[in-house]
């Protein structure tokens, strides 16, 4: 059975066309509903960020879910993470997050995960694909009695209750009292969160794009756009800032220099104050994308470090496989399962905020042990979605052959599928920029031609 329709990621797409309109949406909550009521589920809790549309999606599922009797628990605009969390906390039998995390406006998604923060299993979302095609296909949608239909009420405190299980994975002996902090939380779902995290630990919060309006989330700002919190930070002399994106599982900083701080800077913090500590279980777990200067610095710590493909639940699978708890990517999707089961953007950035404060540094000199290595990335977008047959094809293979020649030992080359968007990222990395920014030019020009 292929993925046609739903799958490991769930659905995302652009809102009005297939496959995210209200339609579908009912369709997947009552397939989802289906067999998940056949598990012995009772509740789902739901959760959104801020697009105009997940007012719609979230609408049209608990008419799905209602259909197939089950209750629905809603919290409104929620981080992804926290989904995770309330899941558990509320006794609830699954979780739904509406969201598509850093992209515009325009696009949504739908993922459903169990109650302990994990994806369904493979039996299930193979049901669950099966009955949403026959219910697209053949109308095979249908309805429990009356008696028996699912309903839906809304938890109140779900944003406080968040906002305390954050702080508890703060060390309770430490305080960010002294620091002035700038934070970015995209217009999505941290709006009302992060800032708070950040104020009851004592630190001194100028909050920035933090008044979503349905269309501006991730618009120019957070994890994926970080000029204004680069701006911010230097006009209001803060200590640092902190971007998160629209479903605030991505963190990114910026240090008092107004220099940028990514995923994998942020990983080898982490990594030396565990290390330092005594805390670090193993080593760490990067991506195929992570930048060679990391794997570096780990190197000269005795951390051992392992690439997983590119996606954090490549990088879950790892760090489970491994029985390691820290891993990540350049992105800003941060594992730390000894305070989270998932990617968390505020939880990431409490334990950075934490290696700080014990190493009576600031961010620059906590990171200054690692050196990124020139990096370029462009992508490359395709007419079709052929990327497999494009990235085989002859021409593109020459020109990677080429490049790796070229460099030798001084650079490797990466070429992937978004897995979101119709698009070929191509990746280059050397110990020279000139060099790096020339051969990773050379092989998209090579894609483009093969598109």
């Amino acid at each position: 059975m292929s993925r046609k329709y739903f799958g490991t990621d769930g659905v995302r797409g652009k809102v009005g066309e297939f496959p995210i309109n209200p339609s579908f949406a009912m369709k997947l909550g009552w397939a989802a509903g289906t067999v998940l009521a056949s598990a012995g589920t009772k509740e789902v809790i739901i959760g959104k960020d801020t697009r105009i549309s997940g007012y719609m999606i979230e609408t049209a599922m608990q008419a799905g879910f209602s259909a197939a009797g089950i209750n629905c628990a809603l919290v409104g605009p929620m981080p992804t993470p926290a989904i995770a969390y309330l899941t558990s906390t509320f006794r609830a039998d699954a979780g739904v997050v509406i969201s598509a995390s850093h992209n515009p406006y325009y696009d949504n998604g739908i993922k459903l995960f169990s109650n302990s923060g994990t994806k369904l299993n493979d039996a299930q979302e193979l049901e669950i694909e099966h009955l949403l095609e026959q219910a697209i296909n053949h109308g095979a949608m249908t309805c429990v009695d009356s008696a028996k239909l699912g309903k839906v009420r809304r938890i109140g405190d779900a944003a406080g209750r968040y906002i305390e299980f954050c702080k508890g994975t703060f060390d309770k002996n430490k305080s960010l009292t002294g620091l002035k902090i700038v934070v970015d939380s995209a217009n999505g779902a941290a709006y009302h969160i992060a800032k708070e995290v950040y104020a009851e630990l004592g630190a001194e919060v100028i909050s920035i794009n933090d008044s979503p309006d349905g269309l501006n989330i991730n618009e120019r700002c957070g994890a994926t756009h970080l000029d204004s919190l680069q701006t911010a930070v230097m006009v209001y002399e803060a200590d640092l800032g902190i971007a998160l994106d629209g479903d605030a599982d991505r963190v990114m900083f910026v240090d008092h220099n107004g220099h940028i701080i990514d995923g994998d800077e942020i990983i080898f913090i982490l990594a030396q104050a565990f290390k330092i500590s005594g805390e670090l279980e193993g080593g760490v777990v990067g991506t195929l994308m992570s930048n060679l200067g990391l794997e570096i610095a780990l190197k000269e710590m005795d951390i051992p470090f392992v690439r997983a493909k590119v996606g954090d639940r490549y990088v879950v699978e790892q760090l489970k496989e491994t029985g390691w708890q820290l891993g990540g990517e350049g992105s800003g999707h941060i594992l730390s399962l000894k305070h989270t089961t998932t990617g968390d953007g505020i939880v990431a950035s409490l334990q950075v905020l934490d290696a700080i404060i014990e190493s009576g540094k600031s961010l620059a000199e906590v990171k200054s042990g690692m050196t990124k290595l020139p990096q370029v990335l462009i992508n490359v977008k395709l007419k079709a979605d052929n990327a497999d047959e494009i990235i085989a094809s002859d021409a593109v293979q020459a020109s990677v052959s080429a490049a790796e020649t070229f460099m030798g030992e001084r650079g490797r080359v990466l070429l992937r599928k978004s897995g979101t968007e119709l698009l070929i990222r191509v990746m280059v990395e050397s110990t020279c920029a000139e060099m790096t920014q020339t051969q990773a030019q050379t092989i998209a020009d090579a894609v483009k031609l093969a598109g």
